[in-house]
């Protein structure tokens, strides 16, 4: 709540020019877990399938992956930053995604993390070796929480373009031709997930992996029950980091809504895209710039329609910040760009969406009509 100066003028509290205009209210969810088992230090990858690899490496250069390693069976995903890959891509019958796998602060903690929870440590299977301990959330979701031995090497990376602000003239007897082509990426920054029981999952990322809330969101007229979506980031403790690493929201499924991946500045975000146009993809929603996160962002969808995102200058925050709560709503997910597609928002009919309706409402889960046409209402609100 804002204090009262003793002249009257109110003082600007933690929720007032910073990321959201409002706190928790007494009582509500505290966003953190009092003693996690672990605090996971990142994500490390996803893991995907798909029956055509050669097809799903021709997507991954085109919006600007870098091979880590390809065998028959497998398509490794980079950017540019040192680390571990971005993405694994294994050869399935269908086009799925599997689960997120998180980087262990220390080797030490899939030790405890496997004690905790009745698993065991096993090999990570990732190029250059590591160690992975398995488990499922809540919604049924995999989760791998790995330690890889071996870190990739950095490799060349677009530079920003210089800018000319106003008065701040740092380019002169020069003209700015950013080139057209792929979006160069430089690291993986989130995944967002669908889930039926948001509540039990949201407990679960914060009591088995530490992560902390950024941003609540919540269903008009139903703050009382609870908030409907979180922006999770990691718990580095001084160490500003990513505004989310995670997002979950309720939904009548289970799974993936898109990943994240981070380029240099606005121009590589644009003219990446135009370069996919012109190779005929399919732009989901973009450009614009996020209110949770602040993110610049620009929606695609691969060729088998799973979605993805090129961002840039997110925030960063560091253990301190609480979180903040806001109404869910379709046009409160950009303070700029164009009107949020139905296809972004999953408002399309499909025999999909429909079957997890009817699933969602016949199960034991945390969507009930209520909930549902409160979900349909912020869609299209």
């Amino acid at each position: 709540m804002s204090d009262t100066r003793s002249n009257g003028a109110v003082a600007t509290t933690a929720h007032q020019d910073l990321h959201s205009e409002q706190g928790a209210l007494r009582g509500e969810h505290p966003g953190r877990s009092r003693n996690p088992v672990v605090k996971v230090a990142d994500l490390a990858w996803l893991e995907f399938e798909k029956p055509d690899l050669d097809r799903a490496e021709v997507f991954a250069w085109d919006f600007g992956f870098q091979i880590a390693a390809r065998t028959e069976n497998e398509l490794w995903l980079r950017g540019t930053f040192a680390g571990s890959p971005c993405t694994v891509i294994r050869r399935g019958r269908t086009s799925r995604f599997i689960g997120p796998a998180f980087r262990a602060a220390e080797r030490a903690d899939l030790d405890r993390l496997a004690r905790a929870t009745g698993t065991e440590v096993r090999g990570a299977g990732v190029p250059g070796g590591g160690s992975a301990v398995g488990l499922l959330d809540p919604s049924g979701l995999p989760v791998r929480v790995v330690h890889c031995a071996e870190q990739l090497p950095e490799l060349p990376g677009q530079q920003p373009l210089l800018l000319n602000s106003g008065t701040e003239q740092r380019r002169t007897e020069a003209a700015q031709r950013p080139p057209r082509e792929p979006s160069r990426i430089q690291r993986l920054g989130h995944v967002v997930l669908e889930t039926r029981v948001f509540a039990q999952a949201l407990d679960w990322y914060l009591d088995t992996l530490g992560m902390i809330v950024s941003d609540f969101l919540f269903l008009d007229g139903q703050r009382e029950r609870g908030p409907s979506m979180a922006f999770l980031r990691c718990d580095q403790g001084a160490l500003a980091v990513d505004h989310h690493t995670l997002a979950m929201h309720l939904g009548p499924g289970n799974g993936y809504v898109h990943s994240a991946y981070q380029v240099t500045d606005l121009d590589a975000i644009a003219a990446g895209g135009e370069y996919l146009n012109e190779r005929g993809y399919k732009r989901s929603w973009g450009i614009g710039r996020h209110i949770q996160g602040s993110q610049l962002f620009d929606y695609w969808r691969d060729p088998d329609r799973l979605m993805l995102e090129h961002f840039a200058d997110g925030d960063l925050f560091s253990c301190d910040l609480e979180p903040g709560w806001a109404p869910m709503s379709t046009s409160g997910l950009a303070q700029w760009g164009p009107p949020a597609t139905r296809d972004f928002v999953g408002a399309n009919p499909s025999p999909q969406r429909i079957r997890d309706v009817i699933g969602a409402l016949r199960g034991d889960n945390e969507v009930d009509p209520a909930r549902l046409l409160a979900l349909l209402r912020a869609a299209n609100s």
